[in-house]
């Protein structure tokens, strides 16, 4: 591929010179993931304890013959931990540009939504 052909793929520049609506750079693009970084480390340490604890949750059944309910339950866990990482990482990945604020917001909001999710699943773990 020559240079010629890499402008094909390129995006059509503005007649005014000018650049796309909200692809500036947002000033405060660090605040909402920096505040949920914070707030998960304070959240985080007691939700990660309990969610230790709930594997022995599966001591008096074994692994294999719990009831249906608690081994969803554990799994919600998981996934609900797993979310939780995945959307704080996403936050501060995505672009410091305007056009990804409330997008960057809804993220950072959403990884402290697990912490306490997890702590009230394992408080009230349904009997093995």
């Amino acid at each position: 591929m020559s240079l010629d052909d890499a402008s094909a793929y390129a995006p059509p520049a503005r007649r005014d010179g000018s650049e796309r609506p909200g692809s500036e750079r947002d000033p405060h693009a660090r605040v909402a993931p920096a505040v949920a970084t914070v707030l998960g480390l304070l959240l985080a340490p007691p939700a990660l304890f309990f969610w230790g604890l709930s594997d022995m949750a599966t001591d008096s059944c074994g692994p294999d013959d719990c009831s249906p309910e608690l081994t969803s339950a554990l799994d919600v866990v998981d996934g609900a931990l797993l979310l939780g990482v995945a959307a704080w990482v996403a936050a501060w990945l995505l672009p410091r540009t305007r056009r990804w604020a409330v997008p960057r917001l809804w993220l950072a909001g959403l990884s402290l939504l697990p912490w306490p999710v997890v702590i009230t699943l394992v408080a009230g773990l349904p009997p093995g």
